[in-house]
């Protein structure tokens, strides 16, 4: 043992916590100029045109010319009632993508792993996810329209169906709709949670089968806990998909009727490129990102405060 170890309690030639700290910074300072590309094509490409448009909503701007009013077209946000059900809306979108994909996609990958011939089961809920959002929703228009197959189908069966189809009467069409994105985006969802499955120790089931634990709480306590990464990306995918939902909505009712059934991304293009209002759809557009933003930011958050 040398001298050094003995009155420092450290061994010779490990550094000292100022020489790690300075060798840090210096790792640091020279890693700057790698960054500096990456730094710069997301400057370009996403906060020169966020600023632009946070310029543009200050402005009374109809696409020739553009007269800055400050928060006017914040204020009528606030006082326009279509934009309080856009929100309404946003957030039934964001829960039943929550609810409805994330946990069929979650029992099926759960279910279907160790059953003989689950691979055909899977296909029927991974298959609708090659689909375009456009394909999906010309077939649910087949499907929702007042002559439609649902319909058809009810009154086969002797039911009575709505006279107006379901894509006229509010929340109907906003529930309709939410379904139908569900029988879409399952798929990726249990494409996620089955690899997560497949990473799972075999070990550790049989450890908790042999503790006794079976059926719900097997599930609930062995297998849950060990889908968490998966989880996290999945419930992260689906809430910034359902707040930017656009193109089935616009197919399915244009946000009708009334402007009843859109969204904050709806009413962003509604208002920007139908109504030409571009100040107060780059409102819309500032709010919407402020949202998405905010809401993956806490969640992303909470979870690594839980890692």
């Amino acid at each position: 043992m040398t001298t050094e170890t003995v009155t420092t309690g450290r061994r010779a030639g490990t550094p000292r916590p100022a020489e790690r700290r300075a060798g840090s910074f210096a790792g640091r300072v020279r890693s700057i100029p790698f960054l500096i590309p990456a730094v710069a094509l997301v400057g370009i490409m996403l906060l020169v045109p966020f600023v632009a448009t946070v310029y543009q909503s200050l402005t009374n701007d109809d696409g020739f010319n553009a007269e800055f009013i400050g928060f006017e077209n914040y204020v009528r946000l606030l006082q326009d009632p279509l934009f309080g059900r856009s929100v309404l809306n946003t957030v039934m979108w964001t829960v039943g993508t929550l609810i409805l994909p994330v946990g069929i996609g979650l029992l099926v990958a759960v279910f279907t792993s160790q059953m003989k011939g689950g691979r055909w089961v899977r296909l029927a809920f991974v298959l609708p996810y090659a689909l375009s959002g456009t394909a999906t929703a010309v077939i649910w228009g087949f499907i929702l329209r007042s002559n439609g197959a649902l319909n058809q189908a009810i009154t086969f069966f002797g039911g009575i169906a709505p006279d107006s189809g379901w894509l006229l009467e509010w929340p109907t069409n906003t529930i309709v709709m939410i379904l139908a994105n569900t029988w879409q985006a399952t798929g990726v969802a249990v494409i996620l949670f089955l690899v997560g499955l497949q990473a799972i120790p075999p070990e550790t089931v049989e450890a908790g089968t042999l503790d006794g634990a079976s059926g719900v709480r097997l599930f609930w306590n062995i297998i849950v806990p060990q889908l968490k990464p998966v989880t996290v990306v999945v419930i992260g995918m689906s809430i910034a998909n359902s707040l930017r939902v656009f193109d089935m909505i616009w197919l399915l009712t244009k946000g009708g009727p009334g402007g009843s059934s859109e969204t904050l991304a709806v009413t962003m293009y509604r208002q920007t490129f139908i109504v030409s209002d571009y100040g107060y759809g780059a409102a819309v557009a500032v709010v919407l990102t402020i949202i998405v933003v905010g809401a993956s930011w806490a969640y992303l958050r909470q979870q690594l405060k839980e890692v």
